[in-house]
């Protein structure tokens, strides 16, 4: 297997913000990309003016690129990340807020991946009391996504860069799958496979791979250590992609490092 056979795309979030946001879409086009994914743009809006949405829209449409994944509202990104939605109070609130507005959004854009953030363990809330409220966001969030014919994709961060986040390991992160999905009733909700976060969390990825790839309904790369482009740490992409393709996964491939310099420059190691 070629690192070629594999469907990419580019995580507008992390890489090419020398530009400014409606500026990334044309930019990943440029550099060969026809699809592309993002956290949620306005981190300090969950609900932002609809002509900001609009000329997201058009910036995506207009460069030719396919969003395929979008990040529901989950306060400031990158990290610690923190998420929103177990957290008692103003973020949970603006979490609810979110979810008809991200949905909406990414229907208009055909996208049928939503990814919500769990939230860190805070002071004043007992772990069950923020799991309880999770749970009932995390379900209104796949009944959003089902309404428009999407999966909802739960993440597992790392606990060195995300030490208050609870769900740091494979096994946690398909735990609130299997539990949205029983409660829910509607079977879309799909574990986010970030090879990165996993890496730096000590996991065993082939390991992982081979248990929980019929639960992914994406993946994101990384390289570990630092978080750079492919090449840069230790991590073999070559057998790791090969192995999921041979585990069955057929999705999208997200790429979600920082890298070195210029973006567009970091891709050398994927025309190699």
């Amino acid at each position: 297997m070629a690192l070629s056979d594999s469907r990419f795309d580019v995580n507008l979030s992390i890489l090419f913000t020398e530009f400014p946001l409606l500026e990334r879409p044309a930019a990943a086009a440029a550099a060969g990309f026809t699809a592309v994914e993002l956290w949620w743009p306005w981190p300090d809006s969950p609900t932002p003016d609809p002509a900001e949405l609009d000329a997201l829209r058009d910036a995506l449409r207009d460069a030719g690129t396919q969003l395929v994944g979008l990040n529901f509202y989950a306060g400031q990104l990158p990290g610690p990340d923190r998420g929103a939605l177990s957290i008692p109070g103003e973020e949970s609130d603006r979490f609810r807020a979110n979810i008809g507005v991200a949905a909406d959004f990414a229907d208009s854009v055909g996208c049928r991946a939503l990814n919500a953030l769990y939230g860190n363990r805070v002071a004043g809330a007992t772990p069950e009391q923020q799991d309880t409220l999770a749970l009932e966001n995390l379900v209104a969030a796949a009944q959003a996504a089902d309404r428009i014919g999407a999966i909802l994709l739960i993440e597992a961060l790392n606990t060195p860069e995300s030490p208050d986040y609870p769900l740091v390991t494979a096994e946690s992160a398909v735990a609130v799958v299997d539990r949205v999905n029983s409660v829910s009733g509607l079977g879309n909700t799909k574990f986010l496979l970030d090879l990165y976060h996993l890496a730096r969390g000590g996991a065993d990825l082939h390991e992982v791979i081979e248990r929980y790839a019929d639960k992914a309904g994406h993946v994101q790369i990384a390289d570990n250590p630092g978080r750079g482009a492919p090449g840069t740490g230790e991590l073999d992409f070559v057998a790791l992609l090969d192995h999921l393709t041979k585990a069955g996964y057929d999705g999208w491939t997200g790429l979600e490092y920082k890298p070195a310099g210029d973006s567009a420059e970091s891709f050398t190691w994927l025309r190699r």
